[in-house]
């Protein structure tokens, strides 16, 4: 273990490397320690006129008063369900698609599909959803088809049946291509020399996906798994924009998850910050548990782990 005195010599040695660190470490002292403090409204009745720190402490009160709400508990049942949604229906896609693209060995091709796939992501869920009521909604294109044909209207957008596969749907059409940028540089990292061993012993373009494409990946599908699962209780393990955009009053039973159930409680209801803040550290501890946990498994299981 260096000394202190050593420590300071190996730092004074790659201090321009340091330096470039400083920037990241200011953006996250800034926008992810500073803000910590706030924590401690889940614990506090909060009131303008004397501020978070004058604010009478009411211990937990708040963490009572949301576990008493059904409203809490819809909300909580619907953003496990879409996370698992998620990892069940979405998480194993870009990993499929990089594998598929990988076997194209046509370069212009290959840069064409990587294109198509990815060009979505760069649209914003405010457009993306703007498009769904343009297809989907009462007067959307699929009506006036259907219509057309002589058949009655759907709305899907407003029948909770439907909103939870539209959120797969939609995701995945979005963002199913970055999600293959990772896979494809971990597959690009990949030495030649192995896939031109496995053709001289006869392995056909399967049996190498199998035996050298995928062992190699791994390592890289199992630290986004991990990651992937400690973002559970966060915006149903996507994205806030996605459902804040699509969702409505008439499928609250099937949308509403912890995140936008936080949003209107403090923005719309005008309920208290401190059962708002109670609710985001409630969820916040469960996805350290879990990230805690999916790591420990993955450990067990002889992967490398995020640490």
């Amino acid at each position: 273990m260096a000394t202190g005195r050593s420590l300071w010599k190996q730092m004074a040695a790659h201090k321009y490397l340091y330096l470039l660190a400083l920037p990241l470490l200011a953006y996250y002292i800034v926008f992810d320690y500073i803000p910590l403090y706030g924590i401690i409204l889940a614990f506090k009745e909060f009131n303008f006129a004397k501020g978070i720190w004058g604010s009478e402490w009411v211990g937990l009160a708040n963490f009572r008063e949301i576990f008493g709400l059904q409203d809490f508990w819809v909300a909580f049942r619907n953003t496990l369900i879409i996370s698992l949604g998620r990892l069940v229906f979405e998480f194993p896609v870009p990993i499929a698609v990089a594998l598929l693209i990988n076997e194209v060995r046509r370069t212009r091709l290959k840069q064409f599909y990587q294109v198509v796939y990815t060009f979505p992501h760069f649209l914003s869920w405010v457009i993306v959803s703007g498009i769904m009521v343009n297809f989907l909604g009462a007067f959307g294109v699929l009506n006036q088809l259907l219509v057309l044909v002589g058949l009655e209207k759907v709305n899907l957008l407003v029948d909770p049946e439907y909103f939870r596969g539209l959120i797969y749907g939609s995701s995945l059409w979005k963002d199913m291509g970055w999600g293959t940028i990772i896979y494809l540089a971990a597959i690009a990292g990949i030495n030649p020399a192995l896939y031109e061993a496995a053709s001289i012993d006869g392995a056909n373009r399967f049996q190498q996906m199998l035996h050298i494409t995928w062992p190699s990946l791994k390592s890289t599908v199992v630290i986004l798994l991990i990651l992937q699962i400690g973002r559970t209780m966060s915006s149903g393990g996507g994205g806030f924009d996605q459902i804040f955009n699509l969702y409505n009053a008439a499928v609250y039973e099937k949308a509403d998850i912890l995140d936008t159930y936080i949003y209107r409680r403090t923005f719309a209801v005008g309920s208290s910050y401190g059962t708002s803040t109670a609710v985001g550290l409630f969820k916040s501890v469960i996805n350290f548990v879990l990230l805690y946990a999916a790591n420990k498994a993955a450990k067990r299981l002889g992967q490398d782990g995020l640490y």
